[in-house]
């Protein structure tokens, strides 16, 4: 796929001074790409005193000033706040509905994805994940978007999600449609096919690899429990993913070098996944209240990333709670809806999450952080998801009203910059 260039470490970032010499002996200001004056600032963790300016170079910001900056293009945000863009690090972008064959994957990819890509720039979203979309169609996705052919969000993907024989979504979501299933999910049913998969994915350079714990061969042994859904509302019955084939496939992600999260929905799923050595949880706790305070304790102690997904996930009744026992020990959190077509809108559904997130007991700004720094964190992308220091990509929002006193102003949306240029200007 096509690259972006690798993000500066904070070893080879300097700050440009306001200030460069022109000649021997005088000096004139430097005039940078674009500048946003005057502006507040949420800089992916907190909210800087005062206004500050941004200066943007070649796709970066290349400086952070309380002193007034020049460009070529200024663009004055004055009473007007700026954050990095959002980051939804968990979504499903090809319609499961609609994807039923060759043919229809092609008419979707021709009719539909430009214009859903499209909604998440709209509303403020700089950079998705995929986690569960047909390898071939998302990788290529990601190609075009990496190109500049295909206007969109910055795409993460973890290609197929991989699940036991007859696990969840193969058995559940694509129970009547073998062809996406194949293509959708990855079943395997013993170490070496979890190791050979995982290994496949990452020779196709995907960015991080998502294992579903609620899937298993019906031979697992585990307790038997019902995954219940809107669309399924007698359950199906599932067994958990092997323990063996579990930390397969956390040491095979691990061993190419790629962060693993896994889906889980009980406490005895969530604690396997984290001893296994799970870098994150998608969806964590929901289906009952968490009740087990060390298992909290052992994500705080692993740096294990938990991922709330109410935007799915808030008709469970204890979800909520859950994600707030887990925010006030200080897990740290990343924000990501679960969005899948045919619910909501793209991009409208992550502010809906941002909405249900605060709703569940956690603060605007700690879900800004969620939604910018600490989703950059879970992707393991130190080069965008916060404003300074100078170097990181230019993914910027600049919004109406402050969003640290009201997540609402999220959709107080005036302009969206993605890699340094204008892509959504509402002025």
């Amino acid at each position: 796929m096509p690259q972006e260039p690798a993000a500066h470490t904070s070893s080879e970032v300097r700050a440009p001074a306001a200030q460069a010499p022109a000649t021997p002996g005088a000096h004139t200001p430097v005039t940078h790409d674009l500048v946003i004056s005057r502006a507040h600032v949420f800089d992916g963790h907190r909210a800087l005193d005062g206004p500050h300016d941004i200066a943007v170079d070649g796709g970066r910001i290349a400086a952070v000033s309380a002193e007034p900056l020049r460009g070529r293009r200024q663009v004055d945000a004055a009473g007007r706040w700026v954050m990095p863009g959002l980051i939804d690090t968990h979504i499903h972008f090809y319609d499961v509905s609609a994807v039923s064959d060759a043919d229809s994957m092609r008419a979707f990819e021709e009719r539909e994805l430009p214009g859903k890509l499209g909604l998440f720039l709209d509303h403020g979203v700089t950079t998705i994940k995929s986690v569960g979309d047909p390898t071939d169609g998302i990788l290529a996705t990601r190609a075009r978007l990496a190109a500049g052919t295909l206007r969109g969000p910055r795409l993460l993907a973890t290609g197929c999600g991989i699940t036991g024989r007859d696990g969840h979504p193969a058995s559940t979501v694509f129970g009547g449609n073998p062809w996406a299933r194949e293509r959708f999910t990855g079943e395997v049913g013993s170490v070496r096919q979890m190791r050979e998969l995982v290994h496949r994915l990452a020779d196709r350079e995907v960015d991080a690899i998502k294992l579903l714990s609620e899937g298993a061969c019906a031979h697992s042994g585990g307790p038997e429990y019902l995954w219940r859904n809107p669309a399924f509302p007698d359950g199906v019955a599932l067994e958990r993913l092997p323990l063996d084939l579990l930390r397969a496939g956390i040491e095979a992600g691990h061993e190419r070098g790629l962060r693993v999260t896994v889906h889980t929905t009980q406490q005895a799923a969530a604690r396997e996944a984290v001893e296994a050595g799970a870098d994150g949880l998608e969806h964590g706790v929901t289906v009952e209240p968490l009740t087990d305070h060390s298992l909290i304790d052992l994500m705080l102690e692993r740096g294990t990333t938990y991922t709330p997904t109410l935007w799915i996930d808030d008709a469970h009744p204890d979800a909520r709670g859950n994600l707030k026992k887990v925010a006030e020990a200080g897990v740290h959190i990343a924000l990501g809806s679960d969005t899948f077509s045919g619910l909501g809108r793209y991009g409208a559904n992550t502010l809906e999450e941002a909405g249900l997130m605060v709703a569940a007991g956690m603060t605007p700004a700690q879900v800004l952080a969620a939604g910018t720094s600490g989703a950059a964190r879970q992707c393991v992308r130190p080069d965008f998801g916060t404003v300074p220091p100078p170097g990181k990509r230019a993914d910027l929002l600049v919004l109406d009203t402050d969003p640290t006193a009201d997540i609402g102003s999220l959709r107080d949306l005036r302009m969206v910059i993605r890699n340094g240029g204008i892509t959504v200007d509402k002025r």
